[in-house]
């Protein structure tokens, strides 16, 4: 769910700075500029963030790797 936050609403702001741009320099092509700049600004914080990566539960010891009596394999 933060992941879709960071891109709609970077898409939003990025854009209504596009159309500010667009509406004091009389031009029709900032707003789009700046809705893909804020569709990668979204992906960028997302991923910065780590929300792409799977959370999983505690971390379980691999049975191979048990080592309580001190045994180094040797």
């Amino acid at each position: 769910m933060a992941v879709f936050s960071y891109i709609i609403g970077g898409t939003i702001v990025w854009s209504l700075i596009g159309w500010g741009l667009d509406t004091l320099l009389k031009t029709r092509w900032f707003v789009l500029i700046g809705a893909l700049l804020g569709i990668v600004g979204g992906l960028y914080l997302a991923g910065k963030h780590g929300l792409f990566t799977q959370q999983h539960g505690p971390a379980q010891a691999d049975p191979g790797d048990d080592d309580v009596e001190g045994n180094s394999g040797s």
